[in-house]
């Protein structure tokens, strides 16, 4: 068997562990609303949106990267033309 689909299982099965050990419902104040939800649910709804911030940020500072790269090659082929 592959090693990476032994790892998915395996992986899969901790997090189905996870979920039924983390079913107890808890209640979370965010501003003026309620919202009651399973443990497990939280942990991940959190997990997922850390997970989307990062991947932003990354591609915000990889843009800016290469955006600033471009332009210095583009001052420098203007300073070697004149």
């Amino acid at each position: 068997m592959n090693l990476t689909i032994i790892l998915m299982v395996i992986v899969a099965c901790l997090a189905l562990v996870f979920t039924v050990q983390n079913v107890a419902a808890v209640t979370v104040s965010i501003f003026f609303w309620d919202i009651s939800l399973s443990l497990s649910l939280l942990i991940f709804f959190i997990l997922a949106i850390g997970f989307i911030i990062g991947w932003f940020l990354h591609s915000f500072i990889a843009y800016r990267k290469d955006k600033k790269e471009v332009d210095e090659i583009q001052n420098d082929v203007r300073s070697s033309k004149q």
